[in-house]
């Protein structure tokens, strides 16, 4: 009896950690540690680099539009043309909903894993604008009939798994809600620890490269209010160039750092953090929230797309959209004057750390794999 083969994929190579900001990779890994998965499909969207600017150019020659390659047909064929799957039996995951394109062979089966959906991708992320209406639509009629097609849907947050249902129509039985883990080597990290350093000055965290989005103008106001109570803050930004960012008397720039070559600094350093903040106006799951949290850092946030699925609000505080600055300032200066307050929140983070591994959730992928129904969005 021949065995089954389960595999991954995606617009990239999840074998290379700087694919899709190191998701398919840790899930890769954590998936190939349980017995999960079985290999990443190493797909090279760079070797068609050629048929990309002639498709563009013609895009724009006939719609004014120059984007969308990865969103055709002829990119989505040629792409998985490289995929070497033999004739053995195929269990797919794929992490993008056109992937792979249809016809289906009868050996495979397909599933998705997903932080938004393309509607999603193009409304909320302001795609729609760069791609012509007629790749928007055959995209999303493709999409909805390879959700039709395949096993299950499983989606990193509420948000997501909405959209398949709302939007698409597809059956709320086959859709499914399992949140992403921290893109960290879990076991190079330290044991959990409920430490922290004096809250003051309070380090507010941010981690990303792109700080307007995620909100780092904001979190600046932010620490205005708490710079006018005369409480000392600093805003330590990971990611940025120094001289990309503005300039702000409580920001602390470190610049970009490798977690994998440089995984202690990165840890000891979010460790430092008193709250992770990621105040985005646009967010599909929120990786440095998970991050914060698996190495025992309480995190804030607003309530944005999937962002609710990163962070139990026992951890840390989410906020509405447009909530004023002092409001949250007067949040944080809460846990200032009341330092037990504080302390009680870090260990309550600390004893929940490992749950926001990837290897938990792997785990969870096995017992849906199983038959379970626990992450059915029905439940949610």
């Amino acid at each position: 009896m021949t065995s089954t083969q389960r595999v991954l994929t995606l617009v990239g190579d999840p074998n290379q950690i700087n694919t899709w900001s190191n998701i398919p990779y840790f899930f890769l890994k954590a998936g190939q540690a349980a017995g999960f998965l079985h290999r990443g499909l190493p797909l090279q969207p760079e070797k068609l680099n050629l048929q990309r600017l002639l498709w563009n150019g013609w895009q724009h020659i006939t719609t004014a539009h120059h984007g969308g390659f990865q969103y055709s047909t002829a990119g989505l064929n040629r792409l998985f043309a490289q995929a070497k799957l033999g004739n053995k039996p195929t269990d797919i995951i794929s992490h993008f909903p056109l992937l792979p394109p249809m016809p289906w062979p009868s050996s495979w089966s397909v599933s998705y894993y997903l932080d938004a959906t393309t509607k999603q991708i193009f409304e909320d992320y302001g795609l729609r604008t760069k791609v012509s209406p007629n790749i928007r639509r055959t995209a999303l009629e493709r999409e909805k009939a390879n959700f039709q097609a395949c096993d299950r849907i499983i989606c990193m947050s509420t948000w997501a798994a909405q959209s398949v249902v709302k939007d698409y129509g597809i059956c709320s039985s086959k859709v499914h809600i399992i949140p992403g883990g921290a893109n960290l080597d879990d076991e190079a990290l330290p044991p959990s620890s409920a430490y922290f350093s004096p809250l003051q000055p309070l380090r507010l965290g941010f981690v990303g490269k792109d700080w307007n989005r995620k909100g780092l103008p904001y979190l600046l106001q932010i620490a205005d209010v708490l710079l006018k109570k005369e409480m000392r803050v600093e805003v330590v930004v990971v990611g940025p160039s120094t001289d990309d960012l503005p300039t702000h008397p409580a920001i602390r720039s470190v610049g970009f750092i490798n977690k994998s070559t440089h995984l202690a600094d990165y840890v000891q350093l979010v460790q430092s953090f008193h709250f992770g903040c990621l105040f985005s106006a646009a967010e599909a799951f929120g990786i440095s929230n998970v991050e914060c949290l698996r190495l025992g850092v309480p995190a804030i946030a607003h309530r944005v797309g999937g962002i609710p699925a990163t962070l139990p609000e026992e951890l840390g505080h989410l906020f509405i959209p447009g909530t004023p600055p002092h409001v949250v300032a007067n949040v944080l200066a809460t846990y200032i004057q009341d330092l037990d307050r504080y302390a009680e929140l870090r260990q309550r983070v600390a004893a929940r750390a490992k749950e926001f591994s990837w290897n938990n959730t792997v785990h969870k992928f096995i017992q849906l794999w199983q038959g379970a129904d626990t992450f059915s969005y029905d439940h949610f």
